[in-house]
């Protein structure tokens, strides 16, 4: 397997050359949870690319056999909504039971959130695209121990890698955060390839050394 590093190399270079990554700090984002930020990653474009796709997955498939131990895991879930092309994928190269956790439940009983069959006691490993302060695996987390599956580990594609809040509201719930890649990946491998000017990578560069407080001192940039 390609070391962490390599993988976010890579991972960061596909982002990249299927114009995934976004960088606007004279006129932030402002997303739905209202954080600004100079930054937008749409993960979701990597299902649209068969090449690209293929070497993300195969990444994230010996990542999920090296942290889980080639018997340690009985299915792979999917988040509504960007998480469950990953899950499906993943889960057929590791031949494994796939399974998707709806973010409202429907209808009653221990399954009522969760779409597959997993009998009681499955060792279940979480795949979503993305990660930026971990508080939207929760609700996917724990629909998944409370129809009784054990979660120890989720995987995405990126994690922010900014916010000490990602891996520590994951934690509480006893769960470790894996990522293919961070914004240091993508920002470092931006420079080596030229793909973005570099008075904009060292905006970047200021935004991830403070992502609160470049928030707060380009809020009224934001449209």
């Amino acid at each position: 397997m390609a070391d962490t590093k390599q993988a976010g190399r890579i991972t960061a270079r596909v982002l990249l050359d299927i114009k995934a990554v976004n960088f606007r700090p004279d006129e932030p984002y402002v997303f739905t949870s209202g954080r600004v930020s100079p930054v937008y990653i749409d993960c979701r474009k990597i299902i649209s690319f068969p090449a690209e796709r293929t070497t993300v997955l195969d990444l994230a498939a010996a990542m999920t056999r090296e942290f889980m131990g080639a018997e340690g895991l009985d299915a792979v879930a999917g988040g509504e909504t960007a998480g469950i092309p990953y899950a499906a994928w993943l889960a057929e190269r590791l031949d494994l039971p796939m399974l998707y956790v709806r973010k409202q439940p429907k209808g009653f009983g221990r399954m009522a959130q969760i779409e597959g069959d997993m009998p009681e006691g499955w060792r279940v490993l979480l795949v979503e695209d993305l990660a930026t302060d971990g508080g939207s695996k929760i609700n996917f987390i724990q629909a998944l121990k409370e129809a009784g599956a054990k979660v120890t580990d989720t995987l995405v594609v990126f994690h922010y890698g900014i916010f000490p809040q990602s891996t520590e509201t994951l934690a509480a719930e006893g769960v470790r955060l894996h990522g293919l890649a961070t914004w240091r990946d993508v920002l470092d491998e931006a420079r080596r390839g030229g793909d973005f000017p570099v008075d904009v990578l060292d905006k970047i560069e200021d935004f991830l050394a403070d992502p609160d407080g470049w928030a707060a001192a380009n809020a009224h940039k934001a449209g």
